[in-house]
Parts: C-alpha cells; sequence; structure tokens
C-alpha cells in the first residue's frame, strides 16, 4: 500500500493529477490506477474527480493526516536500517528562505565535512512555503525566522539572529553614515523583496512604525536582483547584515545599520517536522546547528 499512499500524496500536493504524475517520475494513467486501487483497499472515496481533479472527500481529508504518517513512519524505518548498516547516508533536502542561504550553506558545508556521505539538495522557498514542504514530505528540514509568525508543531533549533541593514552605493547621500533611521527612507527609491516574503513584510512593518508608507518600485524574490539594481542605479534596498555582507564584497555599495523603534533582530534557524526520536540524518543536522550557534 505504501507507494499507493505515496501517490495520494502527491495527489493531495499539486491538486492536480498530471502534476503529480510527473512529481512522482510516472505516468498518469498509473496514478490514476494506483488512486483507484487505494479508494477500493480502503472502502471510500478519497478525491473528488470528473474531467480534472476536484479535491479530497471529508474521508480523504481524513486519510490523508494518515497517509502522512504512515510514510514518514516508512522512511524513518528505512533511514534507521540504512544508518544501521552503512552509518550516516543519503539525501538531505532542504528549503532556506532566500535571505539566509549563506546560512545554509554554513550548514551544509560543515555537516559534509562530519558525513560525506550525506548529499545535500538546497531550494530557496519562502517561509509559507517552507512549512507547507515540510508538512507534505517535501522536504526533510528549513531555514526559516522562528519568531514572527506562527510555525506549527516543529522541531527548531535557532541558528543566528537577524537584523536589517540599509545597502546603498558608494555615492549614495547615505554613504559614510553611521546609522540611518527608518524614517529618513520615505520617498527614496526602494528595491525590495516580494510581498510573500517574510522579511519583506519585516521591513514594512518597521516603515509603517515610523509613518513610511512601504512602497516599492521594483520587487523580486532574489536578494542578487535587488544588490544588482543598486548597483547600476540610485537605488536602496534593505537586507540581512550576512547576505547583504556577501553579496556587497568587493563592490562599490557601503552596509549601513537602520535604526528606529522596531529595529529589533528576529530569530532565524533550522525548522524540522516534530518527531521523538528524529532521523539518524535529521538527529545530526539539528545537532549541527547548535554547534553553528555556539560558534556565533
Amino acid at each position: 500500500m505504501l507507494d499507493k499512499l505515496e501517490m495520494f500524496i502527491a495527489v493531495a500536493t499539486e491538486r492536480h493529477f498530471g502534476r503529480a504524475a510527473e512529481s512522482l517520475g510516472i505516468t498518469q494513467p498509473s496514478l490514476s490506477t494506483g488512486i483507484k486501487h487505494l479508494e477500493e483497499q480502503l472502502g471510500v472515496q478519497l478525491v473528488f474527480r470528473g474531467s480534472r481533479y476536484g479535491g479530497l472527500t471529508p474521508e480523504g481529508q481524513a486519510a490523508l493526516v494518515w497517509a502522512r504518517q504512515i510514510v514518514r513512519d516508512a522512511r524513518q524505518l528505512k533511514e534507521e536500517m540504512r544508518f544501521a548498516r552503512h552509518g550516516l547516508a543519503g539525501q538531505l533536502r532542504i528549503a532556506v528562505i532566500p535571505t539566509a542561504l549563506t546560512w545554509a550553506a554554513t550548514l551544509s558545508s560543515g555537516f559534509a565535512r562530519r558525513h560525506p556521505n550525506v548529499r545535500f539538495s538546497v531550494l530557496s522557498r519562502n517561509s509559507g512555503e517552507i512549512l507547507a514542504m515540510l508538512e507534505n514530505l517535501e522536504i526533510d528540514a528549513g531555514i526559516s525566522y522562528l519568531d514572527n509568525e506562527p510555525m506549527g508543531r516543529v522541531s527548531t533549533e535557532p541558528l543566528y539572529e537577524e537584523d536589517c541593514m540599509l545597502v546603498c552605493a558608494a555615492s549614495s547621500r547615505f554613504a559614510g553614515r553611521p546609522t540611518v533611521g527608518w524614517h529618513e527612507l520615505a520617498g527614496e527609491r526602494l528595491c525590495l523583496l516580494t510581498a510573500d516574503m517574510q522579511n519583506r513584510r519585516i521591513v514594512n512593518r518597521n516603515l509603517e512604525a515610523v509613518g513610511v508608507e512601504p512602497v516599492a518600485a521594483i520587487e523580486s524574490n532574489s536578494t542578487v536582483v535587488l544588490v544588482a539594481n543598486v548597483l547600476s542605479g540610485d537605488w536602496l534596498t534593505v537586507l540581512p547584515r550576512d547576505m547583504a555582507a556577501f553579496l556587497a564584497g568587493g563592490k562599490p555599495l557601503e552596509i549601513i545599520p537602520l535604526t528606529g523603534p522596531r529595529s529589533t533582530a528576529h530569530q532565524v534557524g533550522l525548522v524540522a517536522p516534530y518527531r521523538a526520536p528524529h532521523t539518524p540524518v535529521l538527529t545530526a543536522l539539528l545537532a549541527e546547528a547548535r554547534q553553528i550557534r555556539r560558534h556565533v
């Protein structure tokens, strides 16, 4: 039944039979047959369907919770047995908020030195997508904000505290300043992350707290695009300290702390499914995050 449960989870995640089949590397007829066989085995209809996917039935919603649990347990069993025979091995899938990608590199490189048989897949996603991917078993862990928005039932391990920095050209009127107030960004040409990014919501709240309308003439989900615009014209952007330093290094740019009533640091860390115990690989990854935190 396990392969059919994975098909069911894929359909619930993708909400489309074609995309679900593609994600599993099988044909759509094979997927449809697998779902029908699962429904026959369970004695209930799981999916509303006519010419296309129509959502989960009430029984399907309840079955999805069990399906995720069963598949998660089966994967953990396989990993435990592999660990018993070969030590830590396999692949870790991690999704990371764009502003924390440098920290993902720190985490993965340190982990790889200690456990060379583990491979990494690192994706850039926003915080909402990370939580959804964890729930749908699409990733093993994430790096996201820990203290800014509801996270649900997950295991967490703090990595660092994020503070906001203004990134401007060396020719900017702000260049050379020890600090810049959030209120001074009123009327400036801002390029910022898109509204679906939690970092952008933090920036918006800081601006609104000092009476500045949080409007950006250029928006992007890429921090590289933001810094490229600052380099190419009279633009300003706001990024966390580490990402700003990484992208601005060696370029005619300046990084200046932003000050104001809401200029508080936000905690960012590793997020993993809540389980007791964790898989051996996740246990080692959480330990790696703790080790990094001690040296920050």
